[in-house]
């Protein structure tokens, strides 16, 4: 580990990991700092993407993070019934189940072999400044503490993030903008391996319960709940407790993990970037707002960090107007769909059972071609124009 790099990254999750291996493919010294002793352990997430984005960021699977492929999603209404999607069309959380322990891995090893330095069980715990420029980071490591100058520190260090609150970003979030997850990985269950299975209604009260197929009788069951719902944090764990109870496919599942923890579900944040500094991922709040899903968000802002990282490196200028490349090339990729979704969230957790069950009926009536909220409120228009009067600033 040098004592100085152009860029260190704080985090070496798919959004750090993407961050440092394009910068130093395109010619920037690279130091990745994760404060956990292994990289993807322990998962946070309900391990589901889709593959159409994968190759346009450079990553290429192994056989190792593909835990189980699957069909398309089931969506399924209170009452039970289900409206079945291809995988197509089904969004970025559907096709692939990963290993999440190897596809980090995988991440950061490519990396690593683009040039890019990463130190585990090393945390940041400053960041350093010089007048109003960030230039670098205090670490801690194995009970030693160091001063790694940079030109540029990225902030890829999750929900959590410390790198944003020390350089002045705001990323506050109120109650209804954070999603409370808690997840088992269950095995000796009767589930259908060929689907991804996504539950609405009052079982999930702000969000939603997933059943992600790990193989043929193992899976990931996890609820997230919006945390304004939330009369104690233990509602949620309560919550998927009960719909587990009454699953006859479910209730006899024994747990092989769990895992608990929060996500954003926020409109897009005002500002990613400062002198110096540059929060991506989840810390920069780029998780989809309606899934809770944020892999691939953070894999494509990541690229875009990377290559713009690199050109700054080049003309050895990190300054926030430098940076405003970043800020406009993952808002021209991501910001419209977030902001879309967020609104459509806002909506969303006002809706009964009755109207969910109402939905998922003019669903399987009507049929969508390709799922997007203008589709799918299109499709339900031509039934019930009355329930989507609240959202025709989506039409």
């Amino acid at each position: 580990m040098q004592s100085h790099y152009d860029i260190v990254v704080v985090g070496a999750g798919p959004a750090g990991s993407m961050t440092a291996k394009w910068a130093a493919r395109n010619g920037a010294s690279v130091l990745m700092v994760e404060k956990r002793q292994e990289i993807g352990s322990p998962v946070r997430c309900g391990e589901g993407i889709s593959r159409g984005w994968l190759e346009p960021v450079g990553i290429k699977l192994d056989d190792k993070s593909v835990a189980w492929q699957v069909k398309g999603a089931r969506i399924v209404s209170p009452n039970g019934s289900a409206f079945y999607l291809s995988e197509k069309m089904a969004g970025n959380e559907v096709g692939i189940v990963l290993d999440r322990v190897f596809f980090d891995k995988l991440l950061a090893r490519d990396a690593v072999k683009a040039g890019a330095d990463l130190v585990l069980k090393t945390a940041a715990v400053k960041l350093l400044k010089e007048k109003d420029k960030v230039a670098g980071v205090r670490v801690r490591s194995f009970g030693e503490e160091r001063d790694i100058r940079a030109g540029c520190v990225v902030g890829a260090d999750g929900f959590e993030s410390q790198v944003g609150r020390w350089a002045g970003i705001d990323t506050n979030l109120a109650p209804r903008d954070i999603t409370s997850c808690f997840q088992y990985r269950l095995t000796n269950i009767s589930h259908n391996p060929d689907y991804c299975e996504f539950v609405l209604g009052s079982a999930a009260p702000g969000g939603y319960i997933w059943v992600f197929p790990k193989n043929e009788d193992t899976a990931n069951v996890g609820i997230g709940m919006q945390l304004a719902k939330l009369k104690n944090p233990a509602d949620v764990k309560r919550y998927l407790d009960k719909f587990i109870a009454n699953d006859p496919r479910l209730r006899k599942g024994k747990p092989l993990e769990l895992v608990s923890g929060a996500v954003s579900i926020c409109a897009p944040i005002d500002k990613t970037i400062g002198n110096g500094v540059l929060l991506v991922g989840d810390s920069a709040r780029m998780i989809d707002p309606i899934t809770g899903g944020g892999i691939s968000n953070s894999c494509r802002a990541g690229k875009v960090a990377g290559e713009v990282l690199a050109k700054a490196t080049k003309e050895r200028d990190f300054s926030e107007r430098s940076l405003q490349r970043y800020e406009k090339g993952w808002r021209d990729l991501l910001e419209d769909h977030l902001y879309r979704n967020w609104m459509a969230k806002e909506k969303l957790v006002t809706l009964s059972d009755d109207m969910f069950n109402k939905i998922i009926t003019t669903l399987n009536e009507v049929g969508v071609e390709k799922m997007s909220t203008y589709a799918i409120l299109k499709a339900i228009e031509t039934k019930y124009p009355e329930l989507v009067r609240e959202f025709q600033q989506f039409l």
